[in-house]
């Protein structure tokens, strides 16, 4: 029998913090099932998500850094290292320049999905496939490409 395929997701920061915070919703199935460790699926986030995750934690809920820094590890996350000033110049006028390491990160990791909250500035790039790479809100991943994922395994 041939090996299960593995799909690899890459969570944006809003879908993290949203995770965390709603015990309901997709963001926080999403991190659920990151946690039962599924043989076909493996989640990754940026450094840099990872630090904006902590920067809005400090700011407007410090009291919630404790919870956050004892549940990432059990999301098994792939952590990629912040992009180089050549990639994020390389990328320039691809997208908003403050989601420029967010997509260089997904892209660098291989992932096939960047899952992300933020429709406005990751909309002009889910009609272009030019980066390998599906762009999808928490609850479009949750109820089309996650179903197609157990379907393809």
């Amino acid at each position: 029998m041939a090996p299960k395929r593995k799909y690899k997701i890459f969570l944006d920061s809003n879908v993290l913090l949203s995770g965390l915070f709603s015990d309901k919703g997709a963001p926080r199935i999403i991190l659920d099932l990151l946690t039962l460790g599924l043989p076909i699926l493996k989640g990754a986030t940026g450094k840099y998500n990872l630090m904006e995750v902590e920067r809005n934690l400090k700011k407007k809920m410090p009291q919630a850094l404790p919870v956050y820094q004892a549940y990432l590890p059990k999301l098994r996350l792939e952590i990629v290292s912040l992009p180089s000033k050549e990639t994020i110049m390389s990328m320039a006028g691809a997208i908003a320049e403050k989601d420029i390491p967010v997509l260089a990160s997904a892209i660098a990791c291989g992932a096939q999905y960047l899952i992300t909250g933020d429709k406005k500035d990751f909309a002009r790039l889910k009609d272009i496939n030019e980066y390998d790479l599906e762009i999808a809100g928490p609850s479009e991943f949750i109820e089309t490409a996650f179903p197609q994922l157990i379907d393809e395994t």
